[in-house]
């Protein structure tokens, strides 16, 4: 670790001037949601976000389709010695996910952000408030969104923006003398963090100027620059990216589990039941369906073609939140499920020969007795 220089001025001294928190909450609200449809249902004010473009990047850098984006007010929530801003966002997505997303001003001392991440670290009144906001978002738009459920599971991340500090820092030596508190800061931990941990905490950097660094946690991430909504849209991206991957992962864990079950159910039945495997396959062939559209719809809404920092980027936060690995798992057990639907149907069709056989046989044996007769 750089050993620190004499001219830094220390953690106590360094001052936010301006910033923002923002913390997002991601639901999994609905099979699919029209948005052209819910759009038109929301009468506040709507807009199709694109990511800001800083620098030059061609117009093929977008959400496909765009997200829609609705603000609400709603009450300042106290955190800490902040207080949020009094309207929440809310970024709806066509494959059924909604992130509520608050907004902190932050300033004052830097080590300060250690006692706003503590609160932050599972907060009940900003998760009741952001369930609230989808369930009546959910009541507005009706139908438009299809399928619309209770989201099994929630994703929340906080990216801290410090836009400027009081005075100027030389950003990479001061985050490596400073390392251990922010990777505190990064994981909400008021402990002393080992050297692994902080190591780990601090593991994803980025700069893309002389003036600006990230550094991308798996809770948590904190960002320095005066422009950096491009990475911020990323991330919070990432964030419904990471929720979805844990939302299909659960649905074909309990397809599999039925599957298995039917196929063990139907290896002592009997082969006299006419067409009773058409719901089972009809089932299977309806989740098989269902998780792979979804997981494709995810994996393709967002295209990085063109700007190679926004593409390192993500990159580094697909590593962080481990996204390959979370593909890997999805696509073994869409395999499977597929391999134990393939089972069934050949069973099927194995017990519909058996039938036709007994079938053949019976209508034999009864032209001959009938000649008898």
């Amino acid at each position: 670790m750089t050993s620190p220089d004499p001219r830094l001025p220390p953690i106590e001294s360094a001052v936010i001037q301006s910033g923002l928190c923002y913390v997002s909450f991601a639901y999994d609200a609905a099979r699919f949601i029209n948005l052209g449809e819910a759009e038109r249902r929301i009468h506040q004010a709507t807009e199709r976000p694109t990511i800001a473009h800083k620098r030059r990047t061609p117009s093929s850098f977008e959400y496909q389709p765009p997200p829609l984006r609705t603000s609400h007010d709603t009450k300042p929530f106290a955190v800490g010695r902040y207080v949020s801003r009094s309207s929440v966002d809310l970024m709806i997505y066509d494959f059924g996910s909604v992130s509520v997303i608050y907004t902190l001003p932050i300033d004052g001392p830097f080590q300060d952000l250690l006692v706003l991440s503590e609160e932050l670290y599972d907060n009940e009144a900003l998760l009741a408030d952001s369930r609230l906001r989808v369930d009546q978002l959910l009541s507005v738009i009706g139908d438009a969104a299809r399928r619309s459920h209770p989201s099994p599971v929630v994703e929340d991340y906080v990216i801290f923006h410090v836009e400027r500090f009081a005075e100027t820092i030389e950003l990479n030596q001061f985050c490596a003398q400073h390392a251990q508190q922010i990777a505190q800061i990064l994981r909400a931990e008021r402990q002393e963090l080992s050297a692994q941990e902080v190591d780990d905490a601090l593991a994803v950097q980025l700069s893309y100027g002389a003036n600006d660094i990230t550094l991308v946690d798996w809770d948590a991430a904190l960002i320095v620059d005066s422009e950096r909504d491009d990475v911020r849209a990323l991330l919070e991206f990432a964030n419904v990216e990471l929720l979805e991957m844990r939302y299909v992962d659960q649905k074909l864990d309990r397809a599999l589990d039925q599957a298995h079950e039917t196929l063990a159910r139907r290896s002592w039945s009997l082969p006299w039941f006419f067409g009773s495997y058409g719901a089972d396959l009809r089932s299977l062939a309806e989740l098989q369906v269902d998780n792979a559209t979804l997981f494709e719809g995810v994996n393709n809404t967002l295209k990085l073609v063109g700007d190679q920092y926004l593409a390192r980027v993500y990159r580094m936060v697909n590593r962080r939140f481990h996204l390959d690995e979370w593909d890997q798992s999805i696509l073994r057990k869409l395999q499977t499920l597929e391999s134990i639907y393939e089972k069934i149907s050949d069973q099927a069709s194995t017990r519909r020969m058996e039938i036709l056989e007994w079938v053949i046989i019976f209508l034999i044996a009864f032209s001959i007795a009938l000649e008898f007769i």
